[in-house]
């Protein structure tokens, strides 16, 4: 393994700006993951280090194929994690956004610029995502509907679903769409959290990317994680909102991967000022929680629940 600095920013006035990433072997250019680019992506930034850990353990084994780089760089926005703030500090704008970026424009533009002129060109590559709504999904992972994505090899993972979102215009400026349109299969994942630390989540999705790797020739015999399950696949608009018409504080009642019945009660809104029940949230339909809002308070018109019908509840095996 070697530790690097893959893009540098000098400061006047505190320590320089660094983005580090970890590289295994040399040649063909494999897998590059990425984790956090916001300030509240902990559980990113951990499974990235969880990942760098396992495969420093099959590099010291020499279960790693040595002519496949694997590139992982676990924060491309350390500078607002380390004052816990979810944009870049100074203009609150989302390096998420600024793909594939501008070396002339202002710092997410270069910052983004920087990194994607180094990870370009890798065959596949993966990103450890975060919703813009606090909550919880089932692990999956998600591939934008460009033309240029590849079912086939999101099955590699072995997660429970393959969601496809039709890109909207403000996703053309993310990394998996500009990754895709460089000709790198993109994938994101997503996990059970995003400011908190879910060890099961990070497991099971690094579980995920060493049967991928395994199913790519990249790891040698024995390296293998859990079997993989068969995923299911559909469009991020077959899941089915259950929407809050009140403001108030959430008690939910179940979690996510829990089946529930049509007309099962879901959770309930309180007031904030008398605490009496304000709001009782019912399933429309059959079906198994794929998102549940995981903050205390929740707004009017808030996609509470997020439900797929008719399937069955998936369980990771140890």
């Amino acid at each position: 393994m070697e530790k690097e600095i893959l893009f540098q920013i000098p400061s006047l006035y505190r320590d320089d700006f660094r983005i580090r990433g970890y590289r295994f072997g040399q040649g063909k250019k494999a897998l590059c993951v990425v984790g956090s680019m916001r300030g509240n992506e902990y559980q990113q930034i951990y499974t990235c280090s969880q990942l760098v850990a396992r495969l420093k353990e099959l590099e010291g084994r020499g279960l790693l194929k040595e002519d496949q780089e694997i590139l992982v760089i676990p924060s491309l926005n350390p500078s607002s994690m380390n004052i816990e703030k979810r944009f870049w500090p100074t203009d609150n704008s989302d390096i998420n956004r600024m793909f594939p970026g501008y070396s002339l424009g202002e710092t997410t533009q270069r910052i983004a610029a920087g990194v994607f002129g180094q990870i370009k060109d890798f065959e596949n590559g993966i990103q450890f995502a975060s919703f813009y709504m606090p909550g919880k999904f089932s692990p999956h992972v998600r591939m934008m509907k460009t033309g240029y994505e590849n079912v086939e090899k999101a099955r590699e993972f072995g997660l429970p679903y393959i969601v496809l979102r039709v890109p909207k215009p403000y996703d053309t400026t993310t990394l998996n769409y500009n990754w895709q349109i460089w000709e790198t299969n993109a994938f994101s994942l997503y996990g059970a959290a995003t400011d908190t630390i879910d060890e099961e989540s990070a497991r099971r999705l690094i579980d995920g990317i060493l049967r991928f790797l395994a199913s790519e020739g990249i790891l040698k015999e024995g390296a293998q994680a859990d079997p993989p399950r068969e995923s299911r696949v559909f469009t991020d608009r077959e899941l089915l909102a259950v929407r809050s018409r009140k403001s108030g504080i959430l008690k939910s009642l179940v979690g996510v991967e829990v089946k529930v019945a049509q007309g099962q009660l879901l959770g309930y809104l309180l007031d904030t000022g008398e605490g009496r029940r304000i709001e009782e949230l019912y399933a429309p339909l059959d079906g198994t929680v794929f998102f549940a809002h995981s903050k205390p308070l929740v707004y009017a018109n808030t996609a509470v629940f997020k439900l797929l019908a008719g399937e069955e509840p998936f369980r990771g095996e140890r």
